[in-house]
C-alpha cells in the first residue's frame, strides 16, 4: 500500500507542474481567432452569431482563469487586454447592455464586470487601468466598443508575437478609412474621429503632435506632407453610437 501511495504520489508531483502551467497559461487564442473569422466581416459583427456560439463564454471564462504570471512581457500583456476588451464588449451587447445613449454607455463601460486574471473588471478598467498607461497610442485603432465610428474589428486575435504589426496595420487602416477621417489638402481642414480628440494627450506622447502622428499613417502623399507640418485645422466628428453590426434581441 505504501509503495502503491509514493507511486501515486511521483505521478502527482511529475504531472502538476504542467497542470498549473495550464491553468495558468493564456487564453486560447486560435479560438478566438476562429470565432472572430466566424461572425465579422469587414468589421461589421454577427452578434446573433456570437450568440450561438458557445465558445464566446468558454473564451470570456479563460480571461477570468488566466493568471498575470502567465502575461511574461509587455506585448503579452497588451494582446491580452485588447482581446479581452473586444471579447467582453460583444458578450455585454448579448447580455443587454448598450451604447445608444448616454446612460447606456455609462453602464456598458463602467458596471459591464467579467472576471478578468480572476477579478470582476469592467471595460473602463480595462482601457484607462491597464491599456492606456502602456503608452501605446495605437490601442485605440485596436479596441472596439461595439459602435459604428470605433474601429473595425478586427477578423484575426491580436497576439503577442505579431502584434506590432497588427497595431500597424490597424493604425493605417482606421486613418485611411475615409468614413472616419478624410484630409481635404485643397482646403487644408482635416475631418478627423473624435477618438483623436478625447485621446489627444495619448498621441502626443510618441510624436510632437497629433498631426504629426498622423502623417506616419496617411498614404495621400500630399496630405501627409501637410499633417508633418502641421498645416490642417482639424475638425472632429461626430461620434456614431450605433451598432456595429447585426443583433435581433439581447440574448
Amino acid at each position: 500500500m505504501k509503495r502503491r501511495r509514493a507511486w501515486i504520489l511521483g505521478i502527482v508531483l511529475f504531472l502538476l507542474p504542467g497542470l498549473q502551467t495550464l491553468a495558468g497559461s493564456s487564453p486560447d487564442y486560435e479560438l478566438w481567432d476562429d470565432l472572430l473569422v466566424s461572425y465579422v466581416r469587414n468589421g461589421f459583427v454577427d452578434y446573433d452569431g456570437f450568440a450561438r456560439d458557445p465558445r464566446l463564454d468558454q473564451f470570456v471564462a479563460e480571461l477570468g482563469t488566466t493568471e498575470a504570471a502567465s502575461l511574461n512581457d509587455s506585448d503579452a500583456r497588451k494582446a491580452f487586454y485588447i482581446n479581452a476588451y473586444n471579447a467582453i464588449a460583444i458578450r455585454g451587447i448579448l447580455d443587454g447592455y448598450a451604447t445608444g445613449n448616454q446612460g447606456q454607455r455609462n453602464r456598458f463601460f463602467t458596471r459591464l464586470k467579467y472576471d478578468v486574471l480572476g477579478e470582476p473588471t469592467t471595460l473602463q478598467q480595462i482601457e484607462h487601468g491597464e491599456l492606456r498607461p502602456m503608452g501605446d497610442p495605437r490601442i485605440h485603432f485596436a479596441i472596439v466598443c461595439a459602435s459604428l465610428s470605433c474601429p473595425r474589428l478586427s477578423s484575426a486575435a491580436y497576439r503577442p508575437e505579431q502584434l506590432d504589426a497588427q497595431l500597424e496595420l490597424a493604425a493605417t487602416a482606421f486613418i485611411n478609412d475615409h468614413s472616419r477621417n478624410r484630409f481635404d489638402a485643397s482646403r487644408k481642414i482635416a475631418f478627423v474621429s473624435k477618438i483623436f480628440d478625447w485621446f489627444s494627450s495619448d498621441f502626443a506622447t510618441t510624436a510632437p503632435g497629433l498631426q504629426i502622428f498622423l502623417s506616419q499613417y496617411v498614404q495621400d502623399p500630399e496630405a501627409s506632407a501637410l499633417l508633418a507640418g502641421s498645416g490642417f485645422t482639424m475638425k472632429y466628428a461626430e461620434y456614431d453610437w450605433n451598432l456595429n453590426g447585426q443583433l435581433t434581441a439581447p440574448r
